[in-house]
């Protein structure tokens, strides 16, 4: 019996988990599905349902937790539990569980995606997170974002903190081909972005009119940021093309939020609906790979009129390149149409680069002359373009020179000095004829 009882244990233990597996994020199935909500208080579950109703209605499973709940965690076994996670906890100060700052950026280095909310409660774990990601929210603990021009006309006078933004990313991949007509609302702490890291967009940003203070106190002194330089939303696409989203304003999540009329100060425009739900479902379409996601097989290489792929090149040889890239589309995988893909012959340096062009079925190609220089070289893709997913391709090959019996018998350009050459001869003869036999 005790066999039979361990065996059923396991069975039990195993057949959850293999079950985990088989819905896991796959390249052949980039979108991620199992996503971990991590929420400071459970009504946030009903306060933002709207949000969360809507990734359920594209096939998300929610698991939603208590960040605080001792019993969570990422990973079990050597394999992460979740493709991403999301935190709508700005306040905790400790994670529970296993989690913890660097846990989350080690899920983030795996390649899972992270959406990340703050407010004005945001704790020092919260902000810490936040700057491992490339971003930093305003130090002073109080302040929010102020604009006393773009506001969002509203039943509390006086309130310059809810406001309508509209400056968007120019970026069709990102925010969808709809244009998002009116704008949207936002209450909470503003971003900075360092303009060196190209890794990080600012997705919203605020008007030049906008500034981060406390409300509560007087400004003695000039804001530590103002202007367009603040972010109200922004991504962060890794390296290892892993997807963050970081938002400072939890509200803008809500049902509240999402169903509120808004009118802009100053215009005589009011929309019956802000912004915020087409905002943000289009953002967790690009964040969860929905779009934007790319992917390149069947790389090959060969010289011109030939099929086979050549263990090594010979200097002057002519060859053909070619590479499918194929662009996930939420269902299924779609040519990828672009004249911007380039390659690179590389040895140190590139010695040929050239644009691939496309026969509209996702098949990229070019031919070119190898040239006249061996060594060891490789055929080098580095793809990146804005909100979509970065390719890296590389594949090694050795360049050889002529052998001894492969030069040409006769070099065309070599014909002045073949006829110098005879020309001496003819010469030394014909002087040394007339040198012998003149009297």
């Amino acid at each position: 019996m005790s066999l039979v009882f361990r065996i059923i244990v396991l069975l039990g233990i195993a057949i959850p988990f293999l079950a985990i597996l088989c819905h896991s994020f796959s390249p052949e199935n980039p979108t991620d599905r199992r996503v971990l909500v991590l929420v400071g208080d459970l009504a946030i579950k009903s306060s933002h349902s709207l949000y969360f109703k809507s990734l359920e209605n594209r096939g998300f499973q929610l698991d939603f937790k208590l960040a605080g709940d001792p019993k969570i965690a990422l990973h079990r076994y050597g394999q992460y539990l979740y493709d991403a996670l999301i935190l709508f906890s700005p306040s905790i100060e400790r994670f529970g569980g296993s989690i913890n700052t660097a846990a989350i950026m080690d899920f983030v280095d795996a390649g899972h995606d992270l959406i990340l909310v703050a407010d004005e409660s945001a704790s020092d774990l919260i902000r810490e997170v936040a700057t491992e990601c490339g971003v930093d929210f305003d130090e002073d603990p109080g302040a929010v974002v102020i604009d006393h021009i773009n506001y969002a006309v509203s039943t509390t006078d006086g309130d310059r903190s809810l406001i309508a933004a509209d400056d968007f990313i120019k970026s069709s991949i990102i925010l969808g081909s709809n244009t998002i007509e009116a704008p949207v609302l936002f209450q909470g702490i503003g971003q900075m972005v360092n303009p060196s890291n190209d890794l990080v967009l600012k997705l919203l940003s605020a008007s030049p009119s906008a500034y981060s203070a406390n409300p509560k106190s007087k400004l003695s002194n000039p804001p530590a940021i103002y202007g367009s330089a603040i972010s109200l939303v922004s991504v962060v696409q890794a390296r290892n093309n892993a997807r963050i989203l970081i938002s400072g304003s939890l509200k803008m999540f809500s049902n509240q939020f999402f169903r509120y009329g808004v009118q802009k100060a100053g215009s005589p425009t009011k929309h019956d609906k802000s912004g915020n739900e087409q905002f943000l479902t289009e953002i967790s379409k690009w964040v969860f790979h929905e779009r934007g996601h790319l992917k390149a097989v069947n790389v090959r290489h060969h010289r011109v009129g030939e099929v086979d792929e050549p263990s090594m090149y010979r200097i002057n040889d002519d060859l053909e390149y070619s590479v499918e890239i194929f662009e996930w589309t939420g269902a299924n995988w779609e040519p990828y149409v672009a004249d911007d893909v380039q390659v690179q012959f590389y040895m140190m340096s590139p010695y040929v680069l050239k644009n691939l062009s496309t026969d509209l079925k996702g098949v990229h190609h070019t031919s070119f002359k190898v040239p006249d220089v061996y060594g060891v070289f490789q055929f080098k893709i580095e793809y990146q373009r804005l909100g979509y997913s970065s390719l890296s391709l590389s594949k090694q090959i050795p360049v050889r020179p002529f052998r001894h019996n492969e030069y040409e018998r006769f070099i065309t350009a070599a014909f002045p000095y073949y006829g110098a050459s005879f020309s001496m001869m003819a010469g030394f003869l014909l002087f040394t004829i007339f040198y012998l036999y003149n009297k």
